[in-house]
């Protein structure tokens, strides 16, 4: 047992927004998130990393919501503090601890996905490659492409607004936008109207959030396509659990059907595919419980022929690194929606990822590569 846990520290991470992020399910004005940094020790050597995890709630998408990852993350810390992890498998050795019963996180993937993260951003850096390389099976030795390009989130606000936020994100380089609807769709259509008119050539991507019922989505879609939105998947349009709306959504639109909140676990998965729900899911670290878990069900839902979008709440850069590590371990994913770090008012890490306009790339260095540096 080559590699130690030394120490745990949680602590909150509250990023004020630029503007308040409304969606169909609720509305935040600042992060709501913990922030773990792992410490871990190589005993053969005596080298010491610390590797960095973000824990981003959103309520009511997520159950968990700021102080329960404060207080599920110390009482990791506690309990795994000196623990040893088997260096021929440190992976295994990290979802092994974070998921054991003892651990007492079964029911907080969102507090479990950030120890996990920042435990194998500790081993990663230790071992001197990329979290990447680390995540994938067999790791990878030779190149491999670390560029993607994301979408940019425009949220619920009055028309008029959202037209002007669409110009200004085409004005640097985005051109693919993900829409929030789902509160009325006549104030949806008048939303989406104006970015039309600011931004005519965009390729949107529809998020209901669950906010319509099946007939409702439809209508949304048919009247805007006519009007000239260039649709290209339509996330979650019914609720969680209403599969039966989003397999008729899913017959009768053109367009990938995105399941998002209907996606909590492996579980979840076969039932989407079962009921012909969605022809695409969307994976987030901290709704799936972290990196391990969220790359299972990714080659699961590969190997049944649907396509995969690579999301994240409302995150910081460090959350968004990390999901993008996830991303190119997995071999990239038809939708990238990591964005959220471009909504935030102030910047508390550096690093991470290379970025111009929507193009992302990740160094192929130890870890995340991404260091905190506090507001």
């Amino acid at each position: 047992m080559a590699y130690r846990i030394e120490s745990i520290a949680v602590r909150p991470l509250s990023v004020p927004l630029i503007d308040p992020f409304t969606i169909a399910s609720g509305r935040i004005e600042a992060t709501r998130a913990a922030l773990v940094e792992a410490t871990v020790r190589d005993e053969r050597t005596g080298a010491v990393a610390t590797g960095l995890g973000e824990a981003a709630a959103l309520p009511p998408v997520t159950h968990e919501d700021q102080p329960d990852l404060l207080d599920a993350a110390r009482a990791f810390a506690l309990h795994a503090r000196g623990r040893a992890l088997d260096d021929a498998a440190p992976h295994d050795a990290i979802v092994r601890l974070v998921e054991h019963p003892d651990a007492a996180l079964a029911a907080r993937p969102v507090a479990r996905s950030a120890l996990e993260t920042a435990l194998l951003d500790a081993v990663a850096r230790l071992h001197g490659v990329a979290l990447f390389r680390l995540l994938m099976a067999p790791r990878a030795l030779g190149a491999v492409d670390a560029r993607m390009a994301s979408d940019i989130t425009i949220p619920i606000h009055d028309a008029g607004y959202m037209g002007e936020l669409a110009a200004g994100w085409s004005a640097r380089g985005f051109s693919c936008f993900k829409v929030k609807v789902g509160l009325d769709v006549e104030r949806d259509l008048a939303g989406l109207a104006a970015i039309h008119a600011r931004a005519p050539e965009a390729t949107l991507r529809i998020d209901a959030n669950g906010g319509y019922d099946a007939r409702a989505a439809i209508d949304f879609f048919q009247r805007a396509t006519r009007a000239g939105a260039r649709i290209e998947c339509f996330e979650q349009p019914c609720a969680r659990d209403d599969l039966a709306g989003m397999a008729r959504v899913t017959r009768e639109l053109p367009v990938p059907v995105v399941a998002d909140e209907s996606l909590r676990d492996g579980s979840d998965l076969r039932r989407i595919v079962d009921a012909r729900a969605a022809t695409a899911v969307n994976l987030k670290l901290v709704k799936l419980g972290g990196p391990r878990r969220a790359l299972e069900i990714a080659r699961e839902a590969k190997a049944l022929g649907l396509d995969v979008m690579i999301g994240a709440m409302v995150e910081t850069r460090l959350g968004i690194t990390s999901a993008a590590h996830v991303c190119v371990a997995l071999g990239g994913a038809r939708f990238v929606d990591l964005d959220t770090a471009w909504l935030l008012a102030r910047e508390d890490f550096v690093g991470g990822y290379r970025a111009e306009g929507p193009n992302y790339e990740l160094p192929d260095e130890p870890g995340q590569s991404i260091t905190y540096v506090g507001p």
